[in-house]
């Protein structure tokens, strides 16, 4: 790989060279890259008029690879790294580690459909989702809580599949290696005044290790009804019966010696297969939102509610538990001449009892614990938008951040009762915006975090209620510039940030495995990311496309005021973070329905270990997806195959961090095939 500073300097060479060429000519046979609305932090205007660093993936993105998951569509966005250390068990950062994240997803707020979809404990199960849930999915870097709560590590905003005109059937299918089979079909209704969305999706896998079999089942229900002349109401409704097996890390000598293998036996524990690990969820959610537009007034406010039943034999122990959570949203906006304000609130609470056994070979033995969970979290926000001038655009806006949990240990006698009750934080965030051109911005902001520990943290696997952890607390300034050359063939963001993150929270472990959280001091979190496209016609066919397009991130985080016992981590890389990914794609699409889809992922080493002594090996991947599309009367289909990992790397997508006995390696598949088909049913136009 380049030099980190050339790369980033031949980059913003090749942008401002393109700016210029396009003040001279306007090339005839150039493609527009069609722009999309960003809905992030209410601004609903196109993504070069938006101060903040913010990514889009919408269905064109995420239907190049195999169908299945999300995981290579979300890392080929800079500063966003999502992991998979079996099917089904993700993890997810933006600009940050996922060393807060031993499983599961934290420190990153999810909303779908304009709804918390993480819960009041900060945790989100992303994998509840099908791979078609979706139509767009918008990221937003760095501190969000202005508007979206506690929380440094970023929102993500999920939107659901739109109906287009008219009435149709959806299906397909994917096949592919290790026993992978997924399959969905839908139906989609659309009237003048309601649209209804059904669906219900399968997929399972055997999986490439050992111990990693996975299954979910997924129904899903959407509607928008329009309610008099100025009302819409929306509901979503969702029911998952997920299960993946967990086979835990493996020792560099284990991983080289067979990768597929699941976690032996070893000490006083015995080993993943024997214990039959595996996470076991069943949750349905329930959300609706109405909005109503009168005047210059507008209002949007929904209310969700949800439950989970969750059994996790672990190798340790048999976990079980129920969660139950409700809240709800509002946002008043009021548009004046010139400008708006956004301003209202937003609830959870959540309640879980939590039952702790001995695991007896994948069955439930004696009760070691038996507690409850109360939490409380809500926060009130606003937001002013100035339009200064024609290309001045000014953002104010912040929030207060309440956050509260009770734990009760009823196992004990007599019951002990203990409380964290965290101060309201206030999190400001100011951003400015200038538009140089109607297709090139620059801006700066700055913005403050604020990120109490989540439920998962106060109540680790070691089983004990943490009193002595504290919040995250930080400070992000950066700047950044975005827009198109070249009559809009090519499109460029570039943004460079400093984020200074104060009680830097890291997980730990002891000497039986079970995982326990401390506060790391500081951490200094700078970096940069760039994002190139160019696409143009083929021989002046509208219909017939080439795109080459690059991402790239650099991420210089260090430690700072970090001592473990007597010895001094400061200047150390940050745990579980690369310095440098670089991510190329090339997608070609042909009038007569032939396309062709390519990515190449270059990743430099990770530290695994906050000593830094010991870091994984850099490596390369690449994907690639051939396939044919026609549409045969009221009929559209669209076969497909590819190929992934065309490599063959030997690489562990998702790192058991600072791990007991080096058993920091989870192996990702070698070298593996898919194939398949979808298509519709046009029912009427």
């Amino acid at each position: 790989m380049r030099k980190p500073f050339q790369l980033l300097l031949f980059l913003c060479f090749f942008s401002g060279a393109a700016l210029a060429q396009d003040e001279q000519n306007e090339p005839a046979d150039t493609t527009i890259l069609h722009e999309f609305l960003v809905s992030a932090y209410s601004y609903d205007r196109p993504a070069n008029e938006v101060p903040v660093a913010i990514n889009v993936l919408q269905d064109k993105d995420l239907y190049r690879f195999n169908n299945t998951s999300l995981v290579a569509g979300l890392n080929t966005l800079p500063g966003v790294r999502m992991e998979e250390r079996s099917p089904g068990s993700y993890r997810l950062s933006i600009r940050g580690s996922s060393i807060r994240s031993p499983f599961g997803i934290r420190n990153v707020k999810l909303y779908w459909n304009d709804l918390p979809f993480t819960d009041a404990g900060g945790n989100t199960y992303l994998n509840l989702f099908d791979f078609s849930s979706f139509q767009q999915i918008e990221i937003a870097k760095g501190p969000a809580s202005s508007l979206y709560g506690a929380g440094t590590g970023g929102a993500v905003l999920l939107k659901n599949r739109a109906v287009s005109s008219g009435s149709q059937a959806d299906f397909s299918t994917v096949a592919g290696s290790y026993g992978l089979l997924r399959y969905t079909v839908s139906a989609r209704l659309n009237s003048e005044h309601h649209n209804l969305q059904a669906s219900y999706a399968h997929q399972q896998s055997d999986g490439y290790r050992e111990q990693t079999k996975m299954g979910r089942d997924v129904l899903q229900l959407n509607g928008d009804f329009d309610v008099g002349l100025q009302g819409e109401l929306s509901t979503s409704l969702l029911y998952t019966d997920l299960f993946y097996q967990t086979p835990g890390g493996l020792t560099l000598q284990q991983f080289n010696e067979n990768p597929r293998q699941a976690r032996p036996p070893g000490g006083p524990n015995p080993g993943a297969v024997e214990q039959k690990a595996t996470v076991y969820n069943k949750t349905f959610y329930s959300g609706l939102n109405y909005k109503h537009e009168w005047h210059r007034w507008s209002n949007k406010t929904g209310l969700y509610g949800t439950f989970t039943h969750f059994d996790n034999p672990t190798i340790r122990n048999y976990e079980r538990r129920a969660e139950l959570g409700i809240g709800g949203r509002t946002n008043f906006q009021f548009a004046f001449n010139n400008g708006r304000v956004n301003f209202g609130g937003e609830f959870q609470h959540g309640y879980s009892p939590i039952k702790v056994y001995d695991n007896n070979q994948g069955t439930s033995g004696a009760l070691q614990t038996d507690d409850e969970v109360n939490l409380n979290t809500y926060f009130v926000f606003t937001q002013a938008e100035y339009f200064l001038s024609e290309s001045w655009f000014l953002t104010v806006g912040a929030s207060v951040n309440k956050y509260r949990v009770d734990f009760d240990r009823l196992s004990d006698t007599p019951p002990v009762e203990e409380r964290r009750d965290f101060d309201p934080v206030l999190s400001p965030r100011i951003a400015l915006l200038k538009k140089i051109k109607p297709t090139l911005s620059t801006y700066v902001s700055y913005s403050s975090g604020y990120s109490p520990p989540t439920v998962q943290e106060l109540y680790p696997s070691s089983g004990i209620f943490d009193q002595q952890l504290l919040p995250e607390s930080g400070n992000n300034l950066e700047a950044g510039i975005k827009g198109t050359a070249l009559s809009e063939a090519i499109s460029f963001n570039v943004v460079a940030y400093d984020f200074q993150l104060d009680e830097t929270i890291v997980v730990r472990h002891d000497d039986d495995g079970a995982e326990y959280f401390v506060n790391a001091g500081r951490t200094a979190q700078r970096g940069a990311e760039v994002q190139v496209a160019w696409q143009t016609k083929i021989n002046s066919d509208e219909r017939s496309i080439l795109k080459v397009w690059s991402s790239y991130t650099l991420n210089h985080y260090r430690f700072k005021d970090y001592q473990k016992d007597t010895i001094s981590y400061d200047g150390n890389k940050l745990t579980g973070v690369p310095s440098d990914v670089l991510v190329a794609g090339v997608d070609l699409s042909l009038s007569f329905g032939l396309y062709f889809n390519s990515t190449f992922t270059s990743t430099e080493e990770i530290p695994l270990n906050d000593a830094n002594t010991v870091f994984s090996e850099a490596y390369q991947l690449l994907s690639a997806r051939l396939g044919f599309r026609k549409d045969f009367g009221r009929i559209k289909l669209d076969l497909f195959a590819g190929v992934d990992n065309v490599l063959d790397e030997s690489y562990s997508l998702g790192h058991d961090l600072n791990a007991v006995g080096g058993r920091y390696y989870n192996a990702a598949p070698g070298r593996n095939y898919f194939t398949g088909f979808s298509g519709s049913w046009i029912l009427n136009r």
